[in-house]
This record gives structure tokens, sequence and C-alpha cells, in this order.
């Protein structure tokens, strides 16, 4: 398909049932809102809309075959599902050329949650693979903008999540995370500044859909989020090697970000960045409710016990089974609606496993409480895991990958 670059981040559309007009359901995706029906989010419609491409086998097999090792589940899922312009990052690799990674978090909470680090896991196998930098932003001046934080607080956080991240796996090597409270000013403000000349107000209005009522710094923040694509916002690494390219990692909700970068790129002499894009991780409750921290039981945090993770699973993962045993043998589960499905699609690394406990679930053999019970294994697991590399991030760790510094083994 081609990729128009649409500015709009509303997606809205009308179902005709029977030759009668349905009532209208729209979805709303933007880094600040994510809606839909009751349907779920509609990827393809959200693709058609944004104006990416969908990411397809061949470009999955190019990247094992590049790589020399199995793509990660993620790919193989097609839960990273969508790109730009990732064909252009594959052909320069292809030629022996580098490219670096650029993903971010905004820190507005205390302890992440399982869809929180989604984005983290992705780029540390992307860094591993194709051996580049990354440079991490943590804006917490956003969440000074948009939630009722002190600055004094995000920054706390941002440095409490930048732990967290550590904890991932990442090379301090050969990664950069930098807070915006701590680090605009110079190259990257200069580039902030040109990006922002380039954008007019109907034009940010119209790709983020701010209001009279939202206050100038929300309006003025999307530069800050853009820059971080241009090498020469990083002098201290990519000095002298402005015309890198960049891949950008995140969830689709980000693309309006990135949609007004690449309009803006080429205006001010820079390359377009490049974006892998995935779908969203439900909430416990399903695809049609919100991940909360004001409702703790809306979400898995790594932070939980293995005691919280199994009461969650049991308690409100949402199933897709029948109502009765009798039932279920003989009907057999929905997937495409139960959440303990979707959690071990993400989650369950072994292929064959996981299609084993799908296909004897659809069929009524398994029931749900064997499979929230292979869930809470893999959970508890991976929190386990991450709850232990995350007590070996000492304060002198995070300021060893916060230090502006040149990387000793950037690309090797």
């Amino acid at each position: 398909m081609a990729a128009t670059e649409s500015v709009g981040t509303e997606v809205s559309f009308v179902r005709k049932e029977d030759g009668e007009a349905a009532a209208e359901e729209q979805q709303v995706v933007n880094p600040w809102e994510v809606s839909a029906g009751k349907g779920g989010i509609d990827y393809d419609k959200l693709v058609d809309q944004f104006g990416c491409q969908r990411l397809d086998d061949a470009l999955v097999a190019r990247v094992a075959r590049l790589t020399a090792r199995p793509p990660h589940r993620f790919l193989r899922r097609g839960i990273f599902f969508a790109h730009r312009d990732l064909s252009e990052i594959l052909d320069l690799y292809e030629r022996g050329e580098r490219f670096y990674l650029y993903t971010g978090r905004g820190p507005s909470s205390e302890a992440l949650h399982l869809g929180h680090l989604i984005p983290f896991m992705f780029t540390k196998y992307l860094q591993d693979a194709f051996k580049v930098p990354l440079v991490i932003q943590l804006t917490d001046d956003e969440k000074f903008l948009w939630k009722n934080l002190t600055v004094e607080e995000t920054k706390r956080l941002a440095r409490e999540n930048a732990k967290d991240i550590i904890a991932c796996g990442f090379d301090v090597e050969r990664t950069f995370i930098f807070s915006d409270f701590n680090y605009v000013g110079g190259a990257f403000y200069e580039n902030m500044v040109k990006v922002a000349r380039c954008v007019t107000y109907n034009k940010v209005v119209g790709i983020f859909g701010f209001t009279p009522e939202d206050h100038i710094g929300k309006i003025g923040f999307p530069p800050v989020q853009a820059v971080p694509s241009f090498p020469s916002s990083f002098p201290h690494l990519f000095s002298g090697n402005d015309q890198l390219r960049c891949l950008i990692p995140c969830a689709i909700d980000q693309d309006p970000y990135f949609r007004m970068t690449r309009d803006v790129a080429p205006r001010i002499g820079y390359q377009k960045p490049s974006l892998i894009e995935s779908r969203f991780f439900p909430a416990l409750q399903g695809e049609n409710t919100k991940m909360s921290a004001s409702d703790p039981n809306s979400a898995i945090y790594v932070t939980d016990s293995a005691k919280e993770i199994k009461t969650k699973v049991n308690k409100y993962a949402f199933s897709g089974g029948q109502d009765s045993i009798e039932l279920h043998r003989k009907l057999g589960a929905n997937l495409d609606v139960d959440v303990p499905i979707k959690y071990l699609n993400f989650f369950l690394e072994d292929d064959n496993e996981l299609e084993h406990i799908k296909k004897e679930y659809k069929e009524g053999r398994m029931l749900t409480g064997e499979v929230k019970q292979q869930l809470v294994a893999v959970l508890s697991e991976l929190v386990a895991r991450h709850q232990r590399a995350r007590a070996q991030v000492t304060e002198e760790m995070v300021d060893a990958f916060m230090a502006v510094r040149p990387l000793p083994n950037m690309f090797g």
C-alpha cells in the first residue's frame, strides 16, 4: 500500500448491517488517549488512517537473515505489526552502513506494568541483533505538563523508571538514557526550534487534537519528542554524522509525533526517521478497558509478588471460556477475547507450546483455569527475573547510563 502520511489521529467509520446504517463507532488513538468501540481497536483502519505500512512475513524473514538470529516473538507473532521505511533501514544495514535506535518513556508512575516493558524488551533485541547505539528519552517535562506532578517528582520518577529500563539488559557501552529536564539545551534545543518553526498552530492542532483550553506548554511540546530522531541532537555521540538514520520502536499511539517529524525532517536538512510499531497491550479486564495506575488490578506490575500475580490473573483476567464446563467442552473458548491467551501470546517464548495451548483451549479440552495456571507460571517467572535484575541496578549505574559521554563500543 502507499505510505501517504496523514495528519489525523482519530479513526471514525460507520458499519452497515443488513442494509441499515449502524451507529457511528469512533476509535481515538493519540499519545494521550486510546479508546475504541465494542470490537476493540481496528488496526487495519488505523494503518489506513495513519498511512503506515503492514509489516509482512517477507520483512520479518529479512530481519532474521540479516541478523543471523531468529526473529523476536513480537515480530513473528505480529505484535510489532506496522512500520514506516523499515525496508530502507534494512537496505542500508545490508550495504554495511549503520543506524541508531531511539525509544522513550514518560515517567508518570513509580512502577512500570508489563505493557510498559514491551518496547524496551523489543528494543533490547534490536540493539543486540544489529549491534547499534540507542538513545532513550525520559519525558519528565511532558509528564509535568500533562499530569498533576511537580518538576521534582517527575525527575525522581525518571530515575526510578530508568532503573527498570536498565534492568531489561541494555548495554551501557551502546546506550544513552537522558531526561529532558537535565539534557535539553544546546544542539538539542536548536533542533527543537527548527522543528517548531516548520509546524503551524493549525497543523499541530490537526495532528494532536489540542483544544483552546489546552495550555501552551502542551502545544509546544511535540518538537521535544521529535528531535531525538536527528543525530545532531546528540553531538557527544554522533558529531559529524548528521545523516545517520534512526529507527524508532514504539506503540502505534506515538505515531502522530513522528508523522510530524517525518514531514519536517527534509525541510531542515535531516533524514526521516523510520518506525516499527506495536499493537497495544490489553488490560486484564479486556481490550475495551484501560490499564490505569488508579486501578492496580487492571495490570500486572513489575513490583507484584507471585501471590499478587496469581490473584490478579485468576480474579480479573477476562476469559473467553464458556459459562459451564459442559458448555465449554462442547463449544470451546473464544480466543479473540481471552486475555490469558493474549498475554501468553506476548510472553510465552515457545511457539509450539503456545499453539498447543490455543488449540486445546479453543476445542474445549483445556479449561480456563488451566490456561490461567500456565499464564501465572510464565508471568511469575518473568516478573521475578526482572525484580532480580532491578535489585542489581545502583544509582552509580543510572549515572553511567545518563552521563553525557561518547559511547566506547557504539557500533561494536
